[in-house]
């Protein structure tokens, strides 16, 4: 096993039918952009009555059919914010949390030690978020998850990853391993991906990969190191 190789986030998606949400920071090949992209997928009907929208440059889930929502308390958020030099995005109303400490001089790490995984059970689904950090033309990156310590949900465990951005090299965590009943959760750090230099070469790679039954959402942004310029792709399967 290669601790070190650097996969194809196709490979690692494909004929997996629940995945569940999806997180992937890092930085294209020709080091010019930072890239970030946030997925969701669902199996309930909720789950999948839901859309992204993109307002002032921040990124919502919202109900495609509001007459049909049930409970909009763990599916309805902003997954991606902007404050200051800084990047949010989660899978969860955290995004506000670590929005609001960083806008009071806290931080990152802080903010989701005061948060847990959902309140789901039997799931206990995680709590996945990253952070980019831009300075001087460049950036780093941390990532989190907090998932239930066992399957009582009787407490919660809490990991960090940071990384210094390197060219071509992305980071993917998501929610589940697979499907199931309970879903098991994700295991192990944020697997190693390739990120290309065309935004949309990756998008589709990720969005024609997702199971196709499962998939709702997808969005990408690319950054540009130099000038800040951003571009991006929003893919609904409710249109």
């Amino acid at each position: 096993m290669d601790i070190y190789a650097i996969n194809n986030i196709g490979e690692l998606i494909k004929d997996n039918s629940y995945v569940g949400r999806g997180i992937v920071i890092g930085k294209s090949k020709d080091g010019k952009k930072a890239v970030a992209a946030y997925f969701i997928m669902g199996r309930s009907q909720n789950s999948r009555n839901r859309i992204f929208t993109l307002k002032d440059g921040a990124l919502y889930t919202e109900p495609f059919d509001a007459s049909k929502v049930e409970d909009p308390s763990l599916i309805i958020y902003s997954p991606m914010k902007k404050i200051d030099n800084k990047l949010i995005v989660t899978n969860g109303d955290q995004t506000d949390t670590i929005y609001d400490f960083i806008k009071d001089g806290k931080c990152f790490n802080k903010a989701l030690k005061t948060r847990c995984f959902e309140p789901d059970a039997p799931n206990l689904t995680p709590r996945i978020s990253g952070i980019l950090n831009f300075k001087n033309g460049d950036f780093n990156y941390k990532m989190s998850i907090l998932k239930s310590i066992d399957a009582e949900g009787t407490d919660c465990a809490r990991y960090f990853f940071e990384y210094p951005s390197k060219a071509g090299l992305g980071h993917f965590i998501h929610t589940y391993v697979c499907d199931g009943n309970p879903i098991p959760t994700f295991q192990g750090e944020p697997e190693r991906v390739e990120i290309p230099n065309d935004i949309d070469e990756f998008t589709n790679n990720l969005w024609d990969n997702l199971d196709k039954d499962n998939k709702i959402s997808l969005y990408v942004r690319y950054i540009d190191l130099e000038n800040g310029e951003e571009t991006d792709r929003l893919i609904n399967k409710n249109n």
